[in-house]
C-alpha cells in the first residue's frame, strides 16, 4: 500500500510435479480506515519493505514428502499479502498516499506465472487461509479464465475463509460495517464475482455465503463451525459489548452461560444454512466439497502449518483435494 512492488516466493517442482502447481495467497486481515491502513504500510501487509526475503513452506506448501505426500514435488507459489482486501481492490487515494492494488497484484502475478510456465501446466490448485481463504474464493473462477489451456485441471481451496454477515450481541452486523468500509475504501465493487453483483449490493458480496453457489469451479470448503475469529471480532467485539458480559466467554467458551451459548449454536446453525445451497451445487455437480469442524477454533493454517496437514484436514469419504 506505500507503493513498493508486490512480492512472491516460489519453490520450484520436480519430476512427476514439474507440471503442477499449487498458488498460496496469504492471509492476514484487512483495513478499513486511513489509521489501520496507514499502520500496515509499516509492516509485510502493507509494504514488501518490510517482507522477509525467503520463508519457511510449511504444511500443504511443503516439500517433504513425510508432511505434503500429494504436493511436495509440485512447484509452489506464495503470493504475499499486502492490499488489505483479500486481493480485490484497485485505486489510488492521493490524499492519503495509499496504494490499494490488490486486484492488479493478483493479475500481474498469474501474468508472470504463467510466463514461468504455469501456462502449461497439468493441474493448478489455488489455496489461501483467512483473508486469503476469502480471497481464494473471490478468485477462483478468475483463475480458471486466467488459465490458457482449457485442459487445465483447477481447483481452488478456501481455508478458515467462510465469513458470514451474522448478527453481534448488540443486535448489530459489525463485521458488515466493517467490510462495507474496505470494500468504498479500496473500490472493490467492480472485481467482485458478477454472479453476486448483478442482484446484491457490493458488501453483501465481500461475503463468501453470497459467492459460494455461483462457482464453477471446482472448490473445497474447510472451516471451523464455531469460527474463533468471528466469534471475537464479529459477534463479540468490543464496541458490541461495552459492559464485558461477553469477554470471558468468547475467549474461554467453558465460561459461557447457557444464552452465551445458545448464540453461539445460532451462529453454528447460520453457518450450516449458509453452505445449504452450495452442497446442493456440490450434489449437482459433484464436484464441490465441505468439511464444518465444530470446534471453537480459528480454521486457518490447518493446511498451511500444520505438520502433517492432511491429519489435520479431514477427508469427504474418498474425495482428494486435487486428484
Amino acid at each position: 500500500m506505500d507503493g513498493t512492488p508486490p512480492a512472491y516466493h516460489l519453490d520450484t517442482g520436480s519430476g512427476a510435479g514439474n507440471r503442477s502447481w499449487v498458488v498460496n495467497l496469504e492471509g492476514g486481515g484487512w483495513c478499513n480506515n486511513a489509521r489501520t491502513c496507514r499502520f500496515r504500510t509499516g509492516s509485510r501487509h502493507g509494504s514488501s519493505d518490510h517482507m522477509e526475503r525467503s520463508i519457511a513452506f510449511t504444511g500443504i506448501m511443503s516439500a517433504a514428502p513425510v508432511d505434503n505426500p500429494d504436493f511436495h514435488s509440485w512447484n509452489r507459489v506464495k503470493i504475499r499479502y499486502c492490499d488489505s482486501a483479500s486481493f480485490a481492490g484497485d485505486t489510488y487515494d492521493e490524499a492519503l498516499g495509499l496504494h490499494f492494488r490488490g486486484q492488479r497484484i493478483w493479475e500481474a502475478a498469474i501474468e508472470h506465472l504463467l510466463a514461468a510456465g504455469m501456462a502449461s501446466a497439468e493441474q493448478v490448485l489455488l489455496t489461501g487461509c483467512s483473508a486469503g481463504g476469502l480471497a481464494a474464493i473471490l478468485h477462483c473462477d478468475q483463475l480458471r479464465a486466467l488459465l490458457p489451456d482449457a485442459a487445465t485441471t483447477v481447483k481452488c481451496l478456501a481455508d478458515g475463509g467462510l465469513f458470514l454477515d451474522a448478527v453481534d450481541v448488540a443486535g448489530g452486523r459489525s463485521l458488515r460495517s466493517y467490510y462495507g468500509d474496505v470494500v468504498a475504501m479500496q473500490v472493490v465493487a467492480p472485481n467482485l464475482p458478477k454472479t453476486c453483483t448483478d442482484h446484491l449490493d457490493a458488501t453483501s458480496c465481500f461475503f463468501p455465503q453470497n459467492i459460494i453457489d455461483g462457482i464453477k469451479t471446482p472448490i473445497f470448503l474447510l472451516n471451523a463451525a464455531y469460527d474463533a475469529w468471528q466469534i471475537e471480532q464479529s459477534l463479540a467485539p468490543n464496541a458490541a459489548d461495552p459492559s464485558g458480559a461477553w469477554r470471558a466467554c468468547k475467549f474461554n467458551h467453558s465460561a459461557c452461560n447457557a444464552s452465551q451459548l445458545q448464540f453461539l449454536q445460532g451462529f453454528r446453525d447460520q453457518m450450516v444454512a449458509a453452505v445449504k445451497g452450495f452442497l446442493r451445487v456440490q450434489q449437482q455437480r459433484a464436484v464441490h466439497q465441505l468439511v464444518l469442524r465444530s470446534l471453537p477454533v480459528r480454521a486457518d493454517g490447518h493446511l498451511e502449518q500444520c505438520s502433517r496437514w492432511l491429519s489435520c484436514s479431514p477427508k469427504q469419504g474418498d474425495c482428494k483435494v486435487c486428484r
